[in-house]
């Protein structure tokens, strides 16, 4: 596996080293001993996973303390424009953003510590997101941020005005509103 690290410390893409032949195709998607040598030493709780039309935008979305999450990302099938957002409030590069797409045809997958709001949208149909964290899910923990405030200016690469989005990530704050618990 290949450990890329991103421009914003703590956020890392991984490619996995595929071995492809007549039959298809096989790959490691987690090696507890190659991400603890990277610096990812953490343990996995829960996996999710979400099937999406083109367009679906879900985000931007975090935990809070106790039960913040980190998130291990990849697509089985179609493509996202996966994105994080630093909260820490000391990092240097809080309030930047981070974007990768990942793909069932370039098997990239993304490590989004806990201290990151974190989104995707699909540019695929039948896109299908899967997702490892850390923690467990706990409603009275959850943060959010607009998908679309313009401090945080993400460039979605997509016509954003076909979004498909859920009436709570409608509802969310701005990132000025926001007061991140990191």
């Amino acid at each position: 596996m290949n450990f890329i690290e991103t421009p914003i410390k703590g956020l890392i893409v991984i490619e996995p080293k595929i071995w492809k032949d007549d039959r298809g195709y096989f790959y490691e998607s987690y090696n507890e001993k190659l991400f603890k040598e990277a610096g990812i030493d953490t343990s996995f709780v829960q996996d999710n996973q979400s099937y999406s039309q083109k367009g679906t935008l879900r985000g931007l979305h975090a935990q809070a303390n106790p039960f913040a999450q980190g998130k291990l990302v990849r697509v089985i099938q179609g493509k996202v424009l996966d994105v994080a957002v630093d909260i820490r409030k000391d990092s240097p590069t809080y309030g930047q953003y981070f974007s990768v797409e990942l793909s069932g045809e370039n098997f990239k997958m993304f490590w989004v510590p806990p201290g990151f709001l974190h989104g995707f949208i699909t540019l695929e149909d039948n896109t299908i997101f899967s997702y490892k964290v850390t923690g467990l899910y706990d409603k009275a923990s959850e943060l959010g941020v607009l998908w679309n405030d313009p401090d945080l200016n993400i460039d979605w690469k997509f016509d954003t005005r076909q979004a498909i989005l859920s009436e709570k990530d409608k509802q969310l704050i701005s990132f000025k509103e926001f007061n991140s618990p990191f």
